[in-house]
């Protein structure tokens, strides 16, 4: 395996782990006016993600930071390219992380149902935005010889990305709602539940059709690693479909929605290897591992670093969420 292929992967998984930990996050943040009435029950939902928002945040910057370093012409035209679509993601998570923190700093009701939109406004774009963007990234997006993106922002909202949106906009809402199943208590944890059971099939369908109208795509690139990744994807659906309406165990439902997560992410970059970046004007134009990547000693100094640094902050990681793992309820003690 060379390098630039153990950094593809190793960008892959800090994907998935973006997405599996920011999902029931972002999830949580676009259930807050379903699930809490009042400031207790605000204050308990917030709670449940209170210890762990910020952190589940590193996992993209690592990873855009690893984009940067180990593909920086990737970097160069997936932000250049995406530039709006990343800026309204980057305002939205400002908003979100100013608002968990100064939601608390004044006793007044109207203060903190400003705030409290703020973290629904900036968990919902960025939950919808991403599938906006990984979709366009698997139809391929116009990218000429000189690896610049010659498309506009409206030619990113082509139906095929907006269904890709909408999909993981609703699949985060449903991670969030199992993973309230899990960590609160009273009203809360009865209203995340009921909205887990209403979401659950809907979000199924929704995954279906997508992938269907995916299929010819897909096949054109059928390897064992996508059908593996597909298999994964669907079975963790049909797992947490299982789980959320027929046993009631919404712990193994939340395993299958990290599951179909990862399988998800999987998917894309099997499908997209070696590419990074397809062209929709040709082959010829597409990002690859090797047209897009750095220097040999520059990847194998970061590889150096990664080995050594990565498996303390995933230490470090587990164990704060071993540490904040009881369940909340409105006689916790609260703080945001």
């Amino acid at each position: 395996m060379d390098l630039q292929t153990l950094w593809f992967i190793l960008i892959s998984v800090l994907f998935v782990g973006f997405f599996i930990l920011e999902g029931f996050d972002y999830g949580v943040g676009i259930l807050l006016p379903f699930v809490a009435k009042n400031d207790t029950e605000r204050r308990v939902a917030i709670n449940t993600i209170g210890p762990h928002w910020d952190g589940n945040e590193v996992w993209l910057l690592t990873a855009g930071g690893a984009i940067f370093a180990a593909f920086p012409n990737w970097y160069a035209t997936l932000f250049s390219g995406f530039y709006l679509a990343l800026f309204l993601i980057l305002i939205a998570l400002i908003v979100r992380g100013v608002a968990f923190e100064f939601r608390s700093k004044l006793d007044d009701r109207r203060w903190r149902v400003w705030w409290d939109r703020g973290i629904v406004f900036g968990s919902a774009v960025p939950a919808l935005l991403w599938g906006v963007a990984v979709a366009n990234i698997a139809r391929g997006v116009a990218i000429d010889g000189s690896m610049t993106f010659i498309g506009s922002f409206f030619d990113l909202l082509n139906p095929y990305a907006l269904a890709g949106g909408l999909t993981t906009l609703l699949l985060f809402t449903l991670h969030g709602a199992l993973f309230l199943s899990l960590k609160s208590g009273g009203v809360v944890q009865t209203r995340a539940t009921a909205i887990a059971k209403r979401l659950v099939i809907p979000v199924a369908l929704l995954v279906v059709v997508v992938v269907l109208v995916s299929a010819p795509q897909l096949l054109s690139r059928l390897t064992v690693f996508t059908v593996l990744a597909l298999v994964i994807a669907v079975a963790g659906l049909g797992v947490a479909l299982y789980h959320t309406l027929k046993s009631g165990r919404f712990g193994l439902a939340f395993a299958g929605t990290s599951a179909a997560l990862a399988g998800a992410v999987l998917l894309l970059f099997a499908y997209l290897f070696p590419r990074v970046m397809p062209s929709s004007l040709g082959e010829a134009f597409d990002l690859t591992i090797y047209n897009a990547s750095s220097s040999q000693y520059t990847l194998s100094v970061m590889s150096v670093i990664a080995l050594t640094v990565v498996p303390i902050v995933l230490a470090y990681q587990a164990w704060t969420y071993w540490v904040f793992r009881k369940r909340l309820t409105d006689k916790s003690h609260l703080e945001y």
